[in-house]
């Protein structure tokens, strides 16, 4: 076991967008049990600060593989394609249109006359936009197309934040 590992060698896991998420929630309990920092408290530091170091990996790993739009971007990572930093991916301008309509189309739902069903709608539009993204990354990632595919994970992480916006909505409506 190293943590110079990727995360899906590390979980032992094949190195796809596509996740078995069965198999990355019974891989995590099993390393869980073996790195659980208890196993390790009558060793030495060393060998204590490694179960720490292990155990803080492997949350790590998780938590990244977990997320459609994390993992996507971790991929890319592993093929030298930077998505995590401000990108000077040019984004084709009817789709900042279309999210410059979506953002406003938020701000309206505090009133609208049934907020409820609003931000319900919200959710689904949200929702069948994350699964095309999804998609269209899945396909241009197998063809190895990856400037192709960090400029779909750019858009995904505009709709991850439109979420995430409705979400801050939905709490501030219902408070």
């Amino acid at each position: 076991m190293d943590i110079k590992q990727n995360y899906f060698e590390f979980l032992g896991l094949p190195e796809s967008y596509q996740l078995d998420k069965q198999a990355l929630s019974e891989r995590t309990r099993e390393l869980q049990k073996t790195l659980h920092p208890d196993k390790f408290a009558h060793l030495a530091d060393h060998e204590r600060r490694l179960s720490v170091q292990y155990t803080a990996y492997l949350n790590e790993a998780v938590a990244t593989l977990k997320s459609p739009l994390s993992r996507a971007q971790y991929l890319l990572s592993l093929r030298g394609e930077d998505t995590y930093s401000e990108s000077s991916v040019q984004l084709d301008p009817m789709f900042l249109m279309q999210q410059m309509e979506l953002r406003e189309a938020v701000e309206d739902i505090a009133d609208a006359d049934d907020p409820d069903a609003a931000v319900e709608d919200m959710y689904t539009e949200v929702a069948e936009r994350k699964q095309v993204f999804q998609a269209e990354f899945q396909t241009l990632y197998d063809q190895a197309d990856y400037p192709a595919a960090a400029v779909t994970v750019r858009k995904m992480q505009f709709i991850y934040k439109l979420e995430r916006d409705v979400e801050a909505l939905e709490d501030k409506l219902y408070d």
